[in-house]
């Protein structure tokens, strides 16, 4: 996309993240999660999007591995994701999705995981998950939601359980 940057996201982005997420998503109150992602160990992949000097998106990718499969094989939760409404649809997401996959394969990381929509993540190679579980079960609506792609030539793993930090250890961000 012409005339955006993708960049790390920088303490003095914090503003513009923080107005983010309630106008992209106003049902949902994702500042909690953020705000604890950001103080993760390790840190968390964490990107936007300037247009203009604004930022106009965010994504964060989380570390993790599956318990039950090669632990040292290292994964990473995609969430969340967002964008300004008024710039939705201008290929941002997918330039910071990219972007993000790049730099997870750079970092040597074999796959990526989501909980989201099947006809959006589809575009990025995500496909339904059903051998690696999410830390909490799915309510049976959801299941077609949960998602992996993989990002380098490994094979995905067989069975296990996604592990992440404990920012994401919160039953209600797995329930509706």
């Amino acid at each position: 996309m012409k005339g955006i940057q993708i960049r790390d996201s920088e303490p003095g982005d914090w503003a513009s993240i923080e107005a983010l997420y309630p106008a992209a998503f106003p049902d949902e109150d994702l500042l909690p999660v953020l705000r604890d992602l950001f103080q993760e160990t390790p840190p968390v992949l964490s990107l936007v999007a300037i247009i203009e000097s604004s930022v106009v998106g965010h994504v964060i990718f989380t570390p993790g591995h599956v318990a039950g499969n090669n632990e040292n094989e290292k994964v990473a939760l995609l969430a969340p994701l967002a964008v300004t409404p008024a710039r939705q649809r201008t290929g941002i997401g997918s330039a910071l999705v990219h972007d993000g996959f790049q730099r997870l394969r750079n970092a040597g990381v074999a796959h990526a995981y989501v909980l989201g929509d099947p006809a959006y993540y589809s575009r990025f190679g995500f496909e339904p998950e059903t051998h690696v579980m999410p830390p909490y079960p799915l309510p049976t609506e959801w299941r077609e939601a949960w998602q992996s792609t993989s990002l380098l030539d490994a094979e995905r793993p067989s069975k296990g359980k996604l592990c992440l930090p404990q920012s994401w250890l919160q039953p209600a961000l797995w329930t509706p």
